[in-house]
């Protein structure tokens, strides 16, 4: 699903500076060509948000509430792999009756391979993939399907080629010197276990942050007043714990209750760090869920309140403000871990009650 109904994965991106004032036609410029030029080689470029063969950008099938709403389309051509195999047999097994032979030289089945896939490549359908955006003018902000780093590279250099505006994907780093002029590398390592020293642990600020998280949602009541309202958290399951160096370098935890197993506690005193679960945003009556990836602030599955029945537009625009809430809340609460973590002896006195939060804590098996 997309950004107009149902869950969405995401990450979010900082515009290094405002759109220039011809945008929109300037991604019209951009707009994916024909799907009838497709060759053997993939084509991209941008499409509406209202389907992967809209190439008519302009402003009234661009802009929806006020958001520029695009999705980056790039369409090949595939041969199935099961169907490649078997026509690659077919040709081995005539080659090889017509040369009284039980045996192909690798060199000749790599060129049956070639010839099967020139000869079948033209016949196969276009597949279509797409990268939904959403930019948001007011924030200089951009939300998009960009989960991994092929995608992601594929939308930063397609967003600076289209408007000359460079995007900074919003890592914990970026957020921590975007934010709070912070540079995580002078921060250094911190061991949430009394049983691991400092330099012994991983040093990265997404991970801290996601523990402190859990530590602040279970001992300290999980609570933000934001501008939009007071918010509760709580964390769940799965959780993934990860650490750096020797050993088991992940435990995942699945099933059952999660938070309060054995396992949980036993990798928490080893020195990891929960590096990946769900979080549960209440206001009032209203729930948000999402899985966050710390490392990287990827947000997958995020699923944000019903809200009324409205016409398209509206609906649209309600999710917006839905999203920008989560948004919002998660960067205060992250705002709250920096102004902790960055000073000395609140930070000291902050691991001092996460490492007896550690080493207290209920198990079970």
């Amino acid at each position: 699903m997309g950004f107009e109904s149902g869950s969405v994965s995401l990450r979010m991106f900082y515009m290094d500076s405002a759109l220039p004032s011809n945008y929109i036609a300037r991604f019209a410029a951009q707009a994916a060509p024909p799907l009838d030029t497709l060759g053997r080689e993939p084509i991209q470029g941008w499409v509406t948000g209202r389907h992967l063969l809209d190439r008519r950008i302009t402003e009234d099938s661009a802009m929806v509430a006020g958001y520029l709403r695009l999705t980056l389309m790039k369409a090949e051509r595939k041969i199935p792999e099961a169907l490649l195999r078997a026509e690659c047999v077919m040709e081995e097994l005539a080659e090889m009756q017509a040369r009284g032979g039980q045996f192909l030289k690798r060199e000749v089945r790599l060129e049956i391979r070639r010839n099967v896939m020139e000869r079948l490549m033209p016949t196969m359908p276009p597949t279509l993939k797409g990268i939904p955006m959403v930019c948001d003018l007011n924030e200089k902000m951009v939300y998009a399907a960009a989960l991994g780093d092929k995608q992601m590279d594929a939308l930063v250099i397609a967003f600076k080629q289209a408007t000359g505006v460079g995007l900074v994907p919003v890592t914990p780093e970026a957020a921590a010197w975007q934010r709070r002029k912070v540079q995580a590398a002078d921060l250094g390592p911190t061991s949430f276990s009394p049983e691991c020293a400092d330099e012994l642990v991983s040093a990265n600020l997404g991970q801290d942050f996601l523990t402190w998280l859990w530590f602040f949602a279970e001992v300290r009541g999980g609570l933000l007043a934001t501008a939009g309202g007071e918010f509760g958290l709580m964390v769940g399951g799965p959780l993934l714990f990860v650490m750096e160096g020797d050993g088991a370098h992940e435990t995942v935890l699945r099933k059952g209750a999660p938070m309060v197993s054995a396992e949980a506690k036993t990798s928490l005193l080893s020195g990891k760090k929960l590096s990946r679960a769900m979080l549960m945003l209440a206001r009032g009556e209203e729930m948000w869920t999402v899985t966050v990836d710390a490392q990287n602030f990827v947000f997958r599955g995020l699923k944000m309140p019903q809200g009324e029945q409205l016409e398209p537009t509206s609906r649209f625009q309600e999710r917006m403000v839905l999203l920008s809430l989560f948004r919002d809340a998660c960067l205060q609460w992250f705002d709250l871990f920096l102004s902790e973590r960055t000073d000395k002896a609140r930070w000291k006195k902050t691991r001092a009650e996460m490492q007896a939060w550690v080493s207290g804590r209920d198990s079970r098996r």
